[in-house]
């Protein structure tokens, strides 16, 4: 259906209530796994005799941190693995103190689209607010193939007993929060958070998700003003089709490209990835390349003309054609189609994440009775075989939307 310099503001982080030994600090910080501002500002802690839960996404335990602290000030992006010669150019620019590559993708979870990154727990933590980069239990539970959840993220989207669900498909790997943590540095008073993260999996969970092999770097400029350094970044990566560049600090650009890339790899390749612009209102504008590429305008049964992926239009087609040889059409109300390829922020917000109708792979049926947050009255047949047919239905969610089917693997017909 937002510095030169970073300001200092207070932060807290909360393990998940099974973390031992944070009992005495519990319930100090249940402010922070809610999103709420907190009177305080409690350290984190964790016994160090408690050895932290292991999966079988674990991975090497995290080294000693050496205390210090990047500042995350630029991100690039891309739609493929970007070039060890491309990071290396970009590390040795004057005024660039260091950089981190790493894995970044879009990810739906029950209806929201959030960035997922994919890391090195050792590393990536001298990228965080200072408060999460000290807490030892954050980075032992991330290593452990547990997930960090940056704080401001909705406990909506957040299963019983902290699990979540990443992505949306029956085989999509269920795995514990282990920790409710500020993955962004808060920019300022009534300016929010630069959404660039907001879910942290260590890279063997990454390569699960099928997400692209470290398709973003990290750049921190350390004293520099990070303006200064933009020029010369982008001479690096202009000639580097479908990589953008996205400056975190609060010098942000809103007009600046991002890249979208969603994670699951034989989804991405069928629908495709772009680079877009804000535009307004909470709209973006994808480039024109991917929309001539990717954007058909079709006519299919029951609904009539739409204007979808065409990655995903064997699908609806296949789904509406069988639902219609079932005798079923007058389920779904053509009048009340709530549209397809939408480019758009969810509820027109930045902070929410891109809206799965800016790829094009998600419509909104029989909008007016199959409201957000109530059970519907979406056909079960209809949703069954929308479900055959390759797509993830919003009535399962936590926070229903039972008008919206968005795809979530290729099906094709055979024969």
């Amino acid at each position: 259906m937002r510095s030169a310099r970073w300001v200092a503001v207070a932060v807290v982080l909360v393990a998940t209530c099974a973390l031992a030994g944070c009992n005495a600090e519990k319930d100090k910080l249940q402010t922070a796994a809610s999103g709420e501002s907190p009177t305080s500002s409690p350290s984190p802690s964790a016994t160090d005799s408690t050895s932290a839960p292991t999966t079988s996404y674990a991975v090497d335990p995290p080294t000693k941190f050496d205390g210090r602290i990047r500042t995350p000030d630029m991100l690039i992006t891309g739609e493929q693995t970007l070039s060890d010669s491309l990071v290396k150019r970009v590390a040795a620019l004057h005024g660039v103190a260091d950089v981190l590559p790493l894995s970044i993708a879009s990810d739906s979870i029950n209806g929201r689209t959030l960035q997922v990154a994919a890391v090195n727990p050792d590393t990536f933590r001298s990228f965080m607010p200072v408060e999460t980069a000290q807490a030892n239990f954050v980075w032992d539970r991330l290593a452990g193939g547990e997930i960090a959840v940056d704080n401001g993220v909705s406990k909506q989207l957040i299963g019983k007993g902290d699990m979540m669900r990443l992505g949306t498909s029956s085989d999509s790997p269920q795995l514990h929060v282990g920790a409710y943590a500020p993955l962004m540095q808060p920019l300022a008073a009534g300016w929010g958070k630069q959404p660039w993260v907001q879910v942290a999996v260590n890279d063997k969970v990454g390569e699960r998700l099928g997400m692209r092999k470290n398709n973003a770097l990290l750049v921190s400029t350390g004293s520099t003003t990070p303006s200064r350094v933009v020029k010369p970044v982008k001479r690096i990566i202009g000639g580097t089709g479908g990589v953008a560049l996205k400056v975190l600090a609060l010098e942000f650009d809103a007009g600046s490209p991002n890249t979208a890339v969603l994670t699951g790899d034989s989804v991405t390749k069928e629908v495709g990835t772009f680079s877009y612009t804000n535009g307004p209102g909470g709209t973006i504008i994808p480039e024109s390349a991917w929309v001539h590429n990717f954007i058909r305008t079709e006519t299919v049964p029951i609904i009539g003309q739409v204007t979808c992926n065409k990655g995903m239009l064997p699908q609806l087609i296949g789904a509406l054609s069988e639902i219609q040889a079932l005798g079923l059409a007058d389920k779904i109300h053509p009048s009340e189609y709530g549209g397809c390829y939408v480019p758009r922020y969810i509820n027109h917000d930045p902070a929410d994440g891109l809206s799965l109708h800016s790829w094009g792979i998600a419509v909104d049926l029989n909008v007016p009775e199959n409201a957000r947050g109530t059970a519907g009255q979406m056909d079960p047949v209809v949703v069954q075989t929308f479900k055959k047919w390759g797509f993830a239905w919003g009535g399962d969610w936590h926070y229903t939307d039972p008008m919206h089917f968005e795809m979530d693997k290729v099906v094709r017909a055979v024969g």
